[in-house]
């Protein structure tokens, strides 16, 4: 479970304080939520926060009982990130190399660790681009690689940020249905809301408040309404 208890994000700006989150509250107890909202509304900052890549400048974070801001590294234990923008976390020059990497905290054998790379590549069918370029790799490509790179961390969580914005719609709808098929918990923020009205629970946030939450149906209605003006 995630719980925000009034949770403010407030960074520096050129001439005054921004507000990013603004005392926040929401529970995330089910197994799928999608944040939704317009950007510049709060999403990212709620989804970096949770794994303390943001610090709240008040309130309260709870990871399944643990604070972000205080036990970071037991946090990032249980909880995976995907970023927008794949090449923002693939480091390494290959794709086995990249997942290889992600396992050196679980696999301290080399030899070993690179079997698990293989397999997991080879899991998921894509045991072909194990020696490409990253960045010879199509942008669903990137973004497979980079999910099973958090995926062979065994995480409990996966967070992702807009991870098939990027992508064109073939690649996007095989990687909506990689991530629906997952049997972590999952809090993905999407501006794709026919992916979104598949969640068990949406989050509707706007300029870094909960606007509304509850059953998809009726909040991703509720956004329809607050942008329609």
């Amino acid at each position: 479970m995630i719980v925000f208890d009034r949770v403010t994000v407030e960074v520096a700006a050129a001439e005054a304080t921004k507000v990013l989150l603004d005392d926040l509250s929401c529970r995330m107890d089910s197994r799928r939520v999608a944040l939704i909202g317009d950007n510049g509304s709060g999403k990212s900052t709620l989804l970096r926060a949770i794994v303390g890549l943001v610090r709240p400048s008040q309130g309260r974070i709870e990871v399944d009982g643990l604070d972000p801001a205080r036990q970071v590294g037991q946090v990032r234990r249980r909880v995976g990130f995907v970023f927008t923008d794949p090449m923002a976390q693939l480091l390494m020059p290959t794709a086995v190399e990249d997942v290889e990497l992600s396992l050196t905290r679980l696999e301290p054998d080399r030899s070993r660790r690179a079997a698990r790379a293989r397999q997991a590549l080879l899991d998921w069918g894509l045991d072909e681009l194990a020696e490409r370029s990253v960045y010879d790799l199509s942008g669903g490509e990137r973004q497979l690689v980079a999910l099973i790179s958090v995926l062979a961390t065994e995480p409990a969580v996966i967070l992702a940020d807009e991870p098939t914005t990027l992508l064109d719609r073939r690649h996007r709808r095989r990687l909506e249905e990689v991530f629906d098929g997952l049997d972590q918990d999952l809090v993905v923020a999407t501006h794709d809301l026919d992916w979104a009205s598949r969640f068990e629970r949406v989050v509707l946030i706007d300029q870094g408040r909960v606007a509304a939450e509850g059953g998809p149906r009726e909040t991703i209605a509720h956004y329809r309404r607050l942008t329609d003006g």
